[in-house]
C-alpha cells in the first residue's frame, strides 16, 4: 500500500506563487532509489527566499519545498543504504527542482545522502542544516589557506543567521578570537555566548568601497556578499582569505583587485550544493567532533510544519536568529 504523508506544496499561478498544505502519497513523489521518513527539517535562508517567493529558487511546480532534511530509510534500491539507516540531505537541488524535505517523504538518489554521524540526533544534524554545513566548509576552506588562531581576529558577517551564529560557535571552540558583524546590536548577549569576543555594527561594512582599507582581519566567513564582502576584503591581513557562502545583500561584488595582488588575500567561493562525498562526509564528521552541542541548543528553537510561512518571512526579514529546526 501506497504511504500517505502531509506536505507543503507550492504552484505556480498567474499572480505568482500559491502555497497549500497537502495529503500526498508515495506514487506523487519524484524519481530516485531511496525513500526517507522525513523526521526534522528546517528553514534556512534559501528556504525562506522559495516559500516567500522573493527570490525565482524553484523552478519546477507544483515542487515541495525544503533544501534540506533527516530522517529514517524506509526503502532503498542503493547497495551502500539499508532500510533503518538514518540519513541527512543538503543540497543536489532539492527544493529546487527536485521534492524536498517540507514533507512526511522524501524520494531522492542516494548519493545524494550522507550518514547521521553516530554521535548525532537527526534533530541536532537539522539545528545544524545546510547553513551549519556550509559554515563548516567555510571554516575547513580557511584552515587549507593556512588561517590559524595565531594569525589573528577572524569576521563572521550575518552573525545572527544560521551560517554566523553556527560558525562563530566552531571557530570559539576551535580557538579563533572572532568577530561577529550584525545589523542587530540587541543580540550582543546572544553572539558573545556562542563565543563572539566582539560584536560590530554591520553599518561599519556597508558604506562605500575602499580598493585598501586597513588591515583587521586574519580571515572571515561572509554570508552577506556586496558591498560587505568588498569592505571584507580590503581589510584583510595579507595572505588572509575569505570563505563566501552568501548573498543576502546582493549578488554584486563592487570590489578592487588591489586586496589580492598588493596583500595576496585569497576569495574561496563555497558550493554546499553539490560538495563531493569526500568533503560532505569531512563537514559532517567535523560538525560532530567540533561544535558544542550546548551552543547548538542554545541557538536552537523548534517548530512545526505549519509554522514554515510564517518562519520564511521572518528569516527573509532578517528576524530569525540562529536555526529554527521543523519537527515533521
Amino acid at each position: 500500500m501506497s504511504r500517505q504523508f502531509r506536505a507543503i506544496q507550492i504552484s505556480k499561478t498567474d499572480k505568482g506563487q500559491k502555497l497549500d498544505f497537502v495529503t500526498l502519497n508515495e506514487n506523487d513523489l519524484m524519481p530516485g532509489d531511496v525513500t526517507v521518513a522525513v523526521e526534522h527539517s528546517t528553514v534556512n535562508y534559501k528556504d525562506g527566499l522559495a516559500v516567500t517567493g522573493r527570490a525565482p529558487i524553484i523552478r519546477q511546480f507544483p515542487l515541495i519545498p525544503g533544501i534540506d532534511f533527516a530522517g529514517t530509510v524506509v526503502s532503498s534500491a542503493n547497495p551502500l543504504i539499508k532500510p533503518g539507516d538514518k540519513v541527512i540531505l543538503n543540497g543536489w537541488g532539492v527544493g529546487e527542482s527536485h521534492h524536498g524535505g517540507f514533507a512526511g517523504l522524501a524520494r531522492v538518489k542516494g548519493d545524494w545522502l550522507v550518514a547521521v554521524p553516530d554521535n548525532m540526533t537527526t534533530a541536532e544534524t537539522m539545528a545544524i542544516g545546510t547553513a551549519g554545513y556550509t559554515a563548516m566548509l567555510c571554516i575547513i576552506a580557511l584552515e587549507r589557506q593556512g588561517v590559524r588562531p595565531e594569525n589573528g581576529e577572524i569576521l563572521v558577517t550575518g552573525a545572527a543567521g544560521g551560517v554566523g551564529s553556527i560558525a562563530i560557535a566552531i571557530l570559539s571552540k576551535l580557538g579563533y578570537r572572532v568577530a561577529a558583524s550584525t545589523g542587530r546590536l540587541e543580540e550582543e548577549s546572544f553572539l558573545k555566548g556562542l563565543g563572539a569576543s566582539q560584536v560590530i555594527d554591520r553599518n561599519e561594512f556597508s558604506g562605500p568601497v575602499k580598493a585598501l582599507g586597513k588591515t583587521r582581519w586574519a580571515g572571515a566567513v561572509d554570508a552577506v556578499g556586496s558591498a560587505t564582502l568588498a569592505n571584507v576584503l580590503s581589510q584583510i591581513l595579507p595572505e588572509g582569505t575569505v570563505a563566501a557562502c552568501g548573498l543576502a545583500q546582493g549578488m554584486d561584488l563592487p570590489a578592487s583587485v588591489a586586496p589580492f595582488i598588493l596583500r595576496g588575500v585569497k576569495l574561496i567561493g563555497i558550493n554546499s550544493v553539490t560538495a563531493a562525498l569526500t568533503r560532505r562526509v569531512e563537514a559532517w564528521s567535523r560538525l560532530a567532533r567540533d561544535l558544542d552541542r550546548a551552543k547548538l541548543k542554545d541557538l536552537t528553537s523548534h517548530a512545526r510544519l505549519d509554522d514554515v510561512p510564517a518562519i520564511a518571512a521572518d528569516i527573509v526579514a532578517g528576524k530569525i536568529r540562529g536555526r529554527v529546526v521543523i519537527d515533521i
